[in-house]
């Protein structure tokens, strides 16, 4: 592991972090064209970190950690923005919305009694969820109408990756990051004869 490689990926975390309650200054003051582009440079850092941590094989447990702080983060916030900025949107499909928020409630229940901390798995369905989340969020701010075939397929890949995961913690007995998923736990368990 490259020790300025893991300080570059750290430094571009923080950025997601710090950046949180700026956006949030900036939505309470108004100012929604620094908004929307200082979200969509905090999701585009987001997509940068993971590829040059996957491309050079720098990972950390604290850089997992952090970095699911910063997704979080930069996803709450881009929720707050949208109940802000687009209750008509958030009346319409609040069913949806509801599903998805009780479904990270669950999933987060899980992960804090059996770790004692957020999981942070990583697995192919949340990164497929994160793309998904992102464009949409970022669509719904930039576009004057929401782009339904987006939330849409988010909303899907959001509840799968949500389910997925509560079933991760609940096959998992330690806290792990970066999993793929359960095909690859059940194949690892067949393979070491558990």
């Amino acid at each position: 592991m490259s020790k300025a490689g893991l300080n570059l990926l750290t430094a571009i975390t923080f950025y997601r972090i710090a950046t949180a309650p700026l956006l949030l200054l900036l939505l309470w003051r108004h100012e929604l064209g620094w908004f929307k582009w200082l979200l969509a440079v905090s999701f585009f850092t987001d997509a940068i970190d993971g590829f040059f941590a996957r491309k050079y094989n720098i990972t950390s447990i604290a850089g997992a950690r952090l970095d699911s702080i910063g997704d979080d983060l930069t996803v709450l916030v881009a929720i707050v923005g949208m109940l802000v900025l687009k209750w008509d949107f958030v009346l319409r499909e609040k069913v949806i919305l509801l599903i998805l928020c009780g479904l990270f409630i669950i999933q987060t229940t899980l992960a804090l009694a059996r770790y004692g901390k957020q999981s942070s798995f990583h697995t192919l369905l949340a990164k497929a969820a994160a793309i998904l989340q992102a464009a949409f969020l970022l669509s719904l701010f930039f576009l004057p109408h929401p782009l339904y075939l987006i939330f849409y397929s988010m909303a899907i890949i959001t509840a799968l990756d949500l389910v997925e995961e509560a079933i991760l913690v609940i096959l998992l007995p330690r806290w792990q990051a970066d999993v793929k998923g359960i095909c690859w736990i059940k194949r690892d368990q067949v393979q070491s004869g558990r």
